[in-house]
């Protein structure tokens, strides 16, 4: 192989490791979410855990993250609003991703 074939095939492994990164951090934080939420709701331990992973599931239904503001903001009624909701979720990206690193060490 040649030094361009090789740069060419790290480059490619960088790319879909930055990829995964940013998939699982998006998750991370779509669970941060669903916490945040479910304490806002009244739901602890088990109950807030299962929410999360609802949260997480409904990041899959589109593209983009509306369709996880639209169950948290259904779910949440009256307790908080779409800004708030994307504002957390803005919020939580950087600490999703700080634990994703702190965990790789």
């Amino acid at each position: 192989m040649s030094t361009f074939d090789d740069r060419e095939n790290a480059f490619e492994a960088k790319f879909a490791h930055d990829a995964e990164m940013q998939f699982k951090a998006q998750a991370r934080a779509n669970k941060l979410l669903g916490l945040w939420a479910a304490d806002l709701m009244g739901k602890s331990g088990d109950d807030a855990a299962a929410y999360a992973v609802e949260v997480i599931t409904a990041d899959f239904e589109e593209a983009g993250h509306e369709d996880v503001v639209r169950k948290v903001l259904a779910d949440l009624g009256d307790k908080s609003t779409a800004e708030a909701i994307r504002a957390k979720m803005a919020e939580l990206l950087p600490v999703a991703k700080a634990q994703l690193m702190s965990e790789a060490k």
